[in-house]
C-alpha cells in the first residue's frame, strides 16, 4: 500500500507506568512512529460514568499500513500500555482511535474510518483542528474547522 496519512486521537484518564494521563499520552505519541504533527495535550471533562478528567491529543502519522493493519498495531500498543478491553466509558490508561485517513473512507464490521462519532466530540475536534483544520471529512465534505465550529454553535 502507498504511504498515507492518518489522524489518531489519543486519550488517557488513568495513571500508568509513564505517570500522569498527560505523560501516558506523550509516551503513546512517542510509540506511534511516523508522527508528522502533534496537537497540544488538552485536559477535558470525562464522558459517561468516569469521574477523572482526560488528557487528549491528536497525532498525524504517515504509514504504509492499510487501516485494519494500523488498527491492530494501535490495539497492541494499548495492550502494551496496560489497557484492558471490557467496560466502555471507564477509566483507561490509553485510548488510540483512527479518526481520519487520507485514503478517504474505510468500512468493515471491525473498523469504520472516519470514526463514527468524531463529529460530535469536542475532545477530538479541538486538538484535531490544531493540526489538521483543513482536512476534509470524506463523508460530509466539511473541513475539521467547519465541523468544530458547528459543534461549538450547538452548545
Amino acid at each position: 500500500m502507498a504511504r498515507t496519512s492518518y489522524a489518531i486521537a489519543i486519550g488517557s484518564n488513568r495513571r500508568g507506568r509513564h505517570g500522569s494521563p498527560a505523560r501516558e499520552v506523550a509516551a503513546a505519541i512517542d510509540a506511534l512512529g511516523g508522527v508528522t504533527a502533534v496537537s497540544p495535550i488538552l485536559h477535558t471533562p470525562p464522558l459517561g460514568p468516569s469521574k477523572r478528567r482526560f488528557a487528549n491529543a491528536v497525532a498525524l502519522i504517515e504509514s504504509d499500513e492499510p487501516p485494519p493493519a494500523l488498527l491492530r498495531r494501535l490495539k497492541a500498543l494499548e495492550r502494551g500500555f496496560g489497557r484492558r478491553r471490557g467496560r466502555n466509558w471507564g477509566a483507561r490508561v490509553i485510548d488510540l482511535d483512527i479518526i481520519l485517513w487520507s485514503g478517504g473512507s474505510w468500512g468493515e464490521p471491525a473498523l469504520t474510518v472516519p470514526h463514527r462519532l468524531f463529529r460530535g466530540r469536542e475532545f477530538v475536534l479541538a486538538p484535531l483542528a490544531r493540526v489538521a483544520a483543513d482536512w476534509r471529512d470524506p463523508v460530509t465534505g466539511l473541513s475539521v474547522r467547519q465541523l468544530a465550529a458547528r459543534l461549538r454553535r450547538k452548545r
